[in-house]
């Protein structure tokens, strides 16, 4: 546990990996390697960590674990532009110009925005020009078979051989080789000459190149090694670019340093180049404070010197107002960042600089959306959409107005964004934004309700945090999975509850519909009973009053209306 413990650096990735880019900078490769080996142990394979590691290794001359790092990075993504760049950069390095050119042919057609690509299809092409000639120049013969390939290759395997240690027939013969042009030689060798010059004074000295180490190696060897490595860098660098190139080079950047001079004075160049580094490195290296006041002072300093001397002036200090705005959020002084940032889009709205009205409008969204205006900052990003050039920007932006949409709660809005952010993702293949995207949506999702949807789109979700070796995202993405699971569980409990219910109601109100009906049935029956046996007692009273008129009128007579009539004219008279 203890061995574990260690193995284990104290850190986190982002913070080893800004240690170590701030380190490159400086040029102190070798501890910026430290930084990059601990931030692979804590996310091994990480492609970005590897090609940063691989430039390491190649400012420090080791091309072959640089070539390793950068082969590493295109082997689960061979559209990498960042390693195929880096991989081409160390072919041409080690002298491999055709193989730097397929490379570099490769980057180009997938990112063909990228300047350094076709920069180094030139030098590339340019350099095998140099080796070989123009290809009109070159005429291939075939006039006998071709055994000469193994032959070539069989004296390749020796000459390799020959190289590791040099024999006593090889020093005589590079001492009997002719001597190169001086001038031309100290040209090529720049200020690697003067250590040349040193070694060939060493061989001069008889009893120190018959002496040895401690570990039983000839002076001489490795006097000799040394001068053979010189020599073959200096015929790399003649191949790469000759004298003639150097000499047109100069002479441009002599031509370039006159016409700037006239423009501005050289050491305000200087000033501004440096003095912008420095503002940057102060603000990735958590400086905040500092890299405010440095660009306040760089500002003011600016903003004191004429058009003559600083041509490109307006978009210095539209540039500073946004490295103040950055500042200024580190630091949390949002009002403060808000206006800066504005008066960046007024610098490059007033001078038409479309690229500094892009940033702007980047850098006021970020400040409306830390501060919780959500709509404010929707509005600006939705303004930048038309100005953003590469997919992986539209990723973003698309990503992030969808999150305030989100946090408005206006969830089919940041559904709609999610779906847009994810498909420009995957126009770019950047795996780690096709997850981003796809937990935007699904957040949307369970917002809407639409759970078995946010279920699915989860589950891609952790499919791509384990394609990244993102452990976070994966234990976030299941905990949201286990929630939304339980909330889809109660929805099929709920609606499985409103059908029995409603079934119950209905089998209920049949039931209760045929009780009354046989109650209005009983209660109709026994009204009629009653009716009828009123009217029953009511025959039978008048039955009896008619028998008891019958029996005191006795029988009824003949013509009984003339009688009748009688009857009434003596109950009359009576």
């Amino acid at each position: 546990m203890a061995a574990a413990a260690d193995s284990v650096p104290a850190g986190t990735f982002p913070s080893f990996m800004t240690e170590g880019t701030l380190l490159c900078r400086r040029g102190e490769y070798g501890k910026a390697l430290a930084c990059f080996n601990n931030a692979l142990k804590l996310r091994a394979g990480d492609k970005d960590c590897l090609v940063a590691r691989s430039k390491c290794y190649l400012k420090l001359g080791d091309t072959e674990n640089s070539l390793k790092d950068a082969e590493a990075s295109l082997q689960n993504d061979k559209t990498f532009s960042k390693g195929l760049y880096q991989k081409a950069e160390i072919l041409y390095t080690m002298g491999d110009f055709e193989f730097a050119l397929v490379f570099y042919h490769r980057g180009y057609r997938l990112r063909p925005e990228l300047q350094k690509f076709r920069l180094g299809i030139e030098k590339s092409q340019e350099a095998i020009v140099n080796c070989i000639g123009s290809p009109s120049s070159v005429k291939l013969e075939n006039k006998e078979d071709l055994c000469f390939i193994s032959k070539q290759a069989e004296s390749k395997k020796a000459n390799q051989k020959l190289q590791v240690k040099l024999t006593k027939d090889q020093k005589c013969t590079r001492k009997r080789e002719p001597v190169r042009n001086p001038k031309t030689e100290r040209q090529l060798l720049g200020e690697l000459y003067a250590d040349k010059a040193y070694l060939e004074k060493l061989l001069k000295d008889e009893d120190l190149m018959e002496s040895s180490t401690k570990q039983g190696i000839k002076v001489a060897d490795l006097v000799l090694s040394g001068i053979s490595y010189l020599d073959t860098r200096s015929e790399f660098w003649q191949q790469q670019k000759p004298i003639y190139a150097r000499v047109r080079e100069r002479k441009l950047r002599q031509q370039r340093w006159m016409r700037d001079k006239k423009q501005k004075p050289a050491e305000a160049g200087r000033y501004v180049v440096k003095s912008m580094e420095d503002i940057d490195m102060l603000l990735t290296g958590d400086c905040p404070e500092e890299s405010c006041k440095k660009a306040e002072r760089v500002l003011k300093t600016i903003q004191g010197w004429s058009d003559d001397e600083v041509p490109n002036k307006n978009e210095l200090i539209g540039n500073l107002h946004s490295c103040i705005g950055n500042a200024q959020l580190e630091m949390g002084q949002m009002e403060a960042a808000l206006q800066s940032h504005k008066m960046d889009l007024e610098v490059a709205r007033q001078n038409d600089l479309p690229d500094a009205v892009s940033r702007a409008l980047d850098n006021i969204g970020r400040v409306y959306a830390r501060i919780g205006k959500f709509q404010q900052a929707i509005d600006t990003w939705e303004e930048k959409i038309p100005m953003a050039k590469s997919s992986l920007e539209k990723t973003w932006l698309f990503h992030e107005i969808g999150q305030c949409y989100l946090e408005l709660d206006k969830a089919e809005a940041a559904q709609n964004y999610g779906q847009k952010s994810l498909q420009s993702a995957d126009e770019e293949g950047d795996v780690e934004w096709q997850l981003h995207a796809t937990v935007l949506v699904a957040q949307a999702q369970v917002k809407l309700k639409d759970y078995w949807s946010a279920i699915l789109n989860f589950e891609k979700a952790l499919e791509k945090a384990k394609l990244i070796h993102n452990e976070d995202a994966q234990k976030a993405i299941i905990s949201a999975l286990d929630d939304v699971s339980k909330s889809f569980i109660e929805e099929l409990h709920g609606r499985r509850e409103e059908t029995t219910a409603y079934s119950f109601k209905e089998g209920s109100f049949s039931a209760g519909s045929t009780d009354d009906d046989n109650l209005e049935k009983d209660t109709e029956g026994e009204e009629s009973e009653r009716s009828t046996e009123h009217r029953g007692g009511e025959k039978q009273k008048a039955a009896a009053a008619a028998g008891t008129r019958e029996d005191h009128r006795g029988p009824p007579q003949e013509g009984g209306e003339e009688g009748g009539e009688e009857d009434a004219e003596s109950k009359g008279e009576e």
